[in-house]
């Protein structure tokens, strides 16, 4: 791949999916993009590129974003959000809302372990809502993620990732070298395609959102931009969970720190008022 080719890609991936890759990146993009080029009957690299240059063709613009996006995800993963969620965050809305349902979006959900994680959480520990009812919203760039999270099929090593045995054995039934989450825990959880770059969410409003691990792929601007938006989409009140490397501070006034909950953050007066 020569640089001309590489910044051709990187331009449609950072204006596609706010995706920034430096230029030590080359080999990344190399090995991502050769699985599509055979899967799409070229002989390389380079033609797949002259391809998307020459038809524009939204399909395999679509899938070239696709393969560029990270999908690394496991149930429970990092723990502590969950343990914010449960000690702190569930508790002060099951107060605050008073009967009124409780809606929580996982933004850059990929193939669903994130909110199947808190929608087992929640069913094993019902007193955590109060008896408020609780809206499970995920989200995800690529069809391919979102068709698996859907499917709710996951392989032995995506199970062992995270996952109690005892939640194994209660929420999924296996098939053959899979397992399968129950049509229940399923139910919970409504999968849509979002890019986080469009300019307008159009979700409604939220009392909790998981944005984790997706900042760090987006520069500076992006980013402001992107947690504006989550910030027009929060309920007063409402709390931010973010990955253990990415933070508000310098970045937006949309959000504030959660005293001593590191990674949790607060819808800000000044997001409220100017909502």
């Amino acid at each position: 791949m020569n640089s001309q080719d590489f910044d051709f890609v990187s331009q449609l991936l950072r204006k596609r999916a706010g995706i920034v890759l430096g230029g030590d990146k080359m080999y990344l993009l190399e090995s991502r993009l050769a699985p599509l080029a055979r899967k799409e009957g070229l002989p390389s690299i380079d033609d797949l590129i002259q391809v998307v240059r020459a038809r524009r063709d939204e399909r395999l613009i679509t899938q070239v974003v696709d393969v560029m996006t990270t999908n690394e995800t496991f149930f429970f993963r990092d723990k502590t959000p969950f343990d914010h969620l449960k000690e702190a965050v569930m508790p002060a809305l099951a107060q605050a809302r008073k009967g009124q349902r409780i809606r929580i979006w996982c933004a850059a959900a990929s193939t669903g372990q994130e909110p199947y994680s808190i929608a087992m959480m929640l069913d094993q520990t019902p007193a955590l809502t109060g008896g408020v009812p609780v809206e499970i919203i995920a989200t995800d760039i690529s069809d391919r993620c979102l068709d698996r999270a859907r499917q709710g099929l996951f392989t032995q090593f995506e199970v062992q990732r995270g996952l109690p045995i005892q939640m194994l054995m209660h929420y999924f039934t296996q098939q053959d070298d899979h397992w399968r989450i129950s049509e229940r825990i399923r139910s919970l959880v409504t999968f849509r395609k979002l890019n986080l770059m469009d300019p307008s969410y159009n979700l409604g409003k939220f009392d909790v959102v998981f944005c984790r691990n997706v900042l760090i792929y987006f520069d500076a601007p992006t980013k402001g931009a992107v947690l504006d938006r989550i910030g027009q989409c929060t309920n007063p009140g409402g709390f931010l969970m973010l990955g253990a490397a990415e933070s508000v501070i310098g970045i937006t006034q949309s959000f504030e720190s959660a005293q001593d909950r590191r990674g949790l953050y607060k819808l800000t007066e000044r997001a409220v008022k100017a909502a």
